[in-house]
């Protein structure tokens, strides 16, 4: 790769998992089938648009939006560690397909180039938009970074609390997630994954 060139996110990173593109209106049908089957009214004046709403919302929540992963020479030599903290995160639980929601925290050392700090978040968003467990969503966000990016360090910690589990079942109202991955020396050298975990403030 060429020190000019640009780094894109694209649909090609998607698994097999994804969804390619919605079908909206057979998305509203399947919707209304549903509702009615668990006895929802959905022909009073205020549910009779609520099929179309709920397609159109979970559309949203699975489908990410392409973004140039744009990256710039490291000029400066910086070597330190740069952090996105509290980047606002939402997916849907791939079990239940209710929400989860919360933080990530994405560090890296960097090497010869650095990113542009709002694709931190859109990495984030990228992997956030499909059906998804916290644990693989962490480390998608880690994996992708590290291979794009190749620093020195990767570091990704995700807080959330899931509706599935604070809603539902055991109903553990307040209760939130949190997973981690390292890579690099974030992960091998004790001092630099104490700094990052002390700035993501999840030792508290």
């Amino acid at each position: 790769m060429t020190a000019t060139a640009a780094l894109q996110v694209i649909e090609d990173l998607t698994g097999p998992d994804e969804v390619t593109g919605p079908d909206l209106e057979a998305a509203e049908r399947a919707a209304r089938e549903f509702l009615e089957a668990l006895g929802v009214v959905v022909d009073s004046e205020g549910t009779r648009d609520t099929p179309g709403r709920m397609a159109r919302g979970y559309a949203e929540l699975l489908n990410a939006r392409p973004f140039r992963m744009t990256t710039f020479p490291n000029d400066e030599g910086y070597d330190e560690l740069v952090l996105a903290r509290d980047i606002p995160l939402r997916s849907v639980c791939q079990h239940h397909m209710l929400p989860f929601v919360g933080v990530a925290h994405v560090g890296y050392l960097p090497g010869a180039r650095i990113l542009g700090l709002s694709k931190l978040a859109r990495v984030v968003e990228h992997y956030a938009c499909r059906p998804q467990v916290q644990e693989r969503l962490t480390k998608q966000i880690a994996d992708r970074l590290a291979e794009q990016l190749q620093p020195r360090g990767v570091g990704v910690v995700v807080e959330a609390e899931h509706t599935c589990m604070t809603l539902r079942g055991v109903r553990a109202t307040g209760s939130r997630t949190v997973t981690s991955t390292l890579l690099g020396t974030l992960r091998d050298d004790a001092a630099s994954r104490q700094e990052f975990l002390a700035l993501t403030g999840v030792q508290r």
